[in-house]
This record gives C-alpha cells, structure tokens and sequence, in this order.
C-alpha cells in the first residue's frame, strides 16, 4: 500500500505545477513580508482544530446564554424578538417545544437568505419559510433553545471565551459557506447543487498552502472504520458520481436536501484528487485515535456524520451536541491539550432568527454569483429541455443579487485553548474567512483573497504571555445525550 508521505509527495508537485500558472493571481501579502513563508510564528500552538456543525444562529443557540450580546429582553424576561408572516400577524420568538426539528423549516437557500437579511431589516424569516415551505411549520425560524436542551453548548459558550459577532462568510447556504473556510472565496458558487461543484478557485485553497510548506493537516469524516483508505476513497468517488448523475431523477427540493446530507466531508467541497484524498482524509475513529495519543496534525477540520450529526433540520440536535462535545472532550484531555486551540462553530444559520443584521464585507474577488444550472450556460439548455422543472427551482434558489459584499448572518462561535482568556467575549466582526487569517498569522502564509486579507484573526481569545488558564482543562456538563447513547 502506498504510503501517506507518497501520497504527500504526488500532491505538492501537482500543486507546484498549478502555482506557476497561477502564481500572478495572488492578492495577499505575508503577516511578516521579512520572513519566508511557512514560519511559524505563534510556537505555542501547535494544533488548530475546527469543528464546524451546521446550520444555528447564534440567537437560536445561544440568544439565551446571558453572555455576550443575546436576545433583547422584555418585560417578562424572555425575548423580545418577532417578525410579521404575509398576512402582517406578529410571531413573537419562542422556546422550541422539542430537540426534533422541523424538516425543511426553515430554509437558508440563498434566495431565503437574502429574504430574511431584508436589505438589514431582519424582517423576512417567517415569510421565507411560508416561501420555502409552504406546507411547513412558518414559525419554525422564530423557534429557539436553551441551555436546558443543549448543557454542553451553554456550558463550553460560559467557559472559554465567545465570538458574539462571529459571522457566516455569505448570505446563502452550507457550501458557498464551507467554501470560504477552504478558501476565502464561494468561487460564485449560490447553492448546494451538485453541478456547481466542479471548479476550483484560482489563488487554490489553505489545504494547498499548507501541503505545499510542508505543515501537516487532516479532514477527519465518519467513514467504516473496516475499510481501507483507498476503499473509503473509491466509495466516496462513486457516491459522488452516483449523486450527480440521479438527483436530476428527483424533486429539486428533496434533491438539494439529499445531496447536501450526503456532504461527505468540507475539504471535498472543492475537488479533491486521489492524491489529496490518501494523504489527508482519515476517519474519526482515526481522529479520536491520534487525539489520545497527542499526534493530532498541525491543522484539522473535525466533521461530523452530516445525516445524522450535524444539526441540519429535521435531526435532534442532542446528536450533533453529543458528537461535538466527544470531539471537545477528547482534545481537551488528550496529550496535545498543552498547545492546541479549538475552534467550535456553524457553517452557517439554517434559516433560524438572528437580530443582529450582517454588516457589509469585503468582496473576496470579483467573480459574480453564478449557477450552472440557474445562469445562462450550455448545461443549462440541456437541462431546460430534459428537466424544466429542476431548472425552475434552481433559479428560484439563487434568485436575488449575486455579489458577496455582506456577510452572512451570525453563528455560535467559541474559541476552545488552555490559552483562552477567562470571562471573554470578543465582540470584533468575525466569519469564516478568520480562520484563514489564523492560519496565515501562525505560519506567515500569505492571504488568498481579499476577504481574508482584510479578516480579523481569533488571537485576542488567548493570552500567549501568561501561564496558560485552562491548562487543567474545566469541568463542563454533560450533553443532553451521552456519545453513543442514541
């Protein structure tokens, strides 16, 4: 069997041959432009790790924390929040009578996204889910929990320091989102069809800066754990051709739905080749291995089993909190706790009501919101012909403006280390594209586009000049199910 370091090895001449034609493209410069490349410059971190659930606002987790800027308040003390549905009734915010969500209420399309935002109204979830979801719960998005259903979420948000302000990177749905963690750019890509998914952004993504200075990182999925790396990548290559080929046999609703539910893992949201694949995805048995071992990588994305685990309506969102608390625990009483920073957040808000509206971004690029299937394209005229109907729900997804100039609305967001700053909050304008700026700031890496440029790193969390706080890691509560009770 070959070995990783071979796979490695294939991986970075293929990445130096797409560099020298595209090496002019660039935008970044370097933290430290005295310094080469590849530095580390932050040597008490040794391990980041990213745990990105799916699809909650930080007002439908967290809005009840009593930390950081959360529901407003009236007189009753529960929140004050409601917005209008078509016919002009007010539904008021209110606690979800179950952990079980709604399925396919609310919607975070991009279209229902932009609905909701309301040029900065925040006045549209309601009648975006009538929109979405006719047949649907239309107050699902007006929905919320507590700390009573999610222990662990409050817990671990009251322990170590908050984002308040942390953003989705784009007001649309999991994988333009997911795209800019990669890479600091959707790439115009507006939705989670499986036809816009062939490309790959110029500058290339932080995966391909990392293998190419050497630094070590692994995407972590559920995968059998009886299989060999090669046969999980040869099954997660035909599940991806079999998903192409027969979502257009379907309903476009229920096709985008089954599609995004068999993401697989983040770093194939851009294509990832064989190479790429036997060098750095492993499963999370493998995970959880090398977290009590304390041979994590430098870098990892952490993902949960996206049908059952990531929180995406219609699952009990007691699962996802049991998967991440596991992750949380094992990191927090590995080997490697002494120099690890994590990163607990969500990709994006599902639809769910926030009330704090996005405030203006920078453009990453000056690539146009665009869909193969929605958008003027030959693939489109084939597809209007044979398959009308999937063309029509298509553009209904994508319709409204297709500039990413706004960032998306607000997540959880916690920033895990035995170096984080007891009783902080850090309520600096934060999104996914801060994670690349970490990443550049730990190994002077230069931005890949101009959103990550401009980014705020995450650092302010930590005191790096201090005995570090939490290196006896803190007791949080128990989730409200245990791993591997369900």
């Amino acid at each position: 069997m070959t070995s990783a370091s071979t796979w490695e090895r294939i991986e970075r001449q293929k990445l130096r041959q797409r560099e020298r034609r595209t090496r002019h493209d660039r935008p970044g410069s370097r933290p430290d432009p005295s310094r080469p490349a590849g530095t580390d410059m932050l040597p008490q971190i040794k391990h980041i790790v990213i745990v990105m659930m799916e699809n909650h606002s930080f007002d439908n987790y967290l809005g009840t924390l009593g930390r950081g800027e959360g529901f407003p308040l009236g007189d009753d003390g529960t929140p004050d929040a409601e917005n209008p549905d078509s016919a002009g009734t007010m539904i008021r915010a209110y606690h979800a009578g179950s952990t079980v969500q709604e399925h396919g209420a609310p919607c975070q399309s991009w279209s229902a996204s932009h609905t909701q935002w309301a040029g900065g109204k925040m006045n549209g979830f309601v009648t975006s889910t009538e929109q979405a979801s006719p047949e649907g719960d239309k107050t699902a998005a007006m929905s919320y929990w507590t700390g009573q259903d999610l222990p662990f979420y409050h817990g671990l948000a009251r322990t170590f320091p908050l984002a308040d302000h942390w953003f989705s990177s784009c007001l649309g749905p999991t994988f333009p989102n997911r795209r800019f963690l990669l890479a600091g750019t959707a790439n115009g890509l507006m939705d989670d069809l499986p036809f816009n998914l062939l490309d790959r952004p110029r500058a290339g993504t932080i995966m391909d800066m990392l293998t190419r200075h050497e630094i070590s990182w692994v995407n972590y999925r559920p995968a059998g754990c009886d299989q060999s790396d090669f046969r999980r990548y040869v099954r997660y290559r035909r599940r991806r051709t079999r998903h192409h080929l027969s979502s257009l046999g379907r309903p476009m609703r229920k096709t985008s739905d089954v599609f995004k539910r068999d993401l697989q893992f983040t770093s194939a949201i851009y294509p990832l080749g064989m190479a790429g694949y036997m060098a750095h995805v492993r499963s999370i048995e493998r995970f959880f291995a090398d977290a009590d071992s304390g041979s994590l990588p430098s870098f990892c994305i952490v993902d949960p089993d996206f049908r059952s685990f990531s929180e995406e309506n219609p699952q009990d969102i007691r699962k996802g909190e049991s998967f991440a608390a596991e992750v949380i625990s094992r990191v927090m009483h590995g080997p490697a706790w002494a120099d690890t920073l994590l990163i607990w957040t969500y990709d994006e808000h599902g639809g769910y009501y926030d009330h704090v509206a996005p405030p203006a971004a920078v453009p990453p690029d000056d690539v146009p919101g665009r869909s193969l299937v929605a958008h003027p394209s030959p693939l489109r005229s084939l597809l209007k012909v044979l398959f009308p109907g999937y063309v029509r729900h298509a553009e209904q997804l994508v319709a409204g403006p297709g500039a990413y100039d706004t960032y998306g609305f607000r997540v959880p967001a916690v920033i895990v280390s035995p170096y984080a700053r007891p009783d902080c909050v850090l309520s600096d304008i934060f999104d996914h594209t801060s994670v690349l700026k970490l990443i550049e700031e730990k190994w002077n890496l230069p931005a890949l586009t101009r959103r990550d440029a401009a980014a705020t790193s995450p650092l302010g969390a930590l005191d790096l000049t201090a005995p570090p706080a939490f290196l006896t890691p803190p007791e949080l509560p128990a989730p409200a199910l245990a791993w591997g009770t369900w």
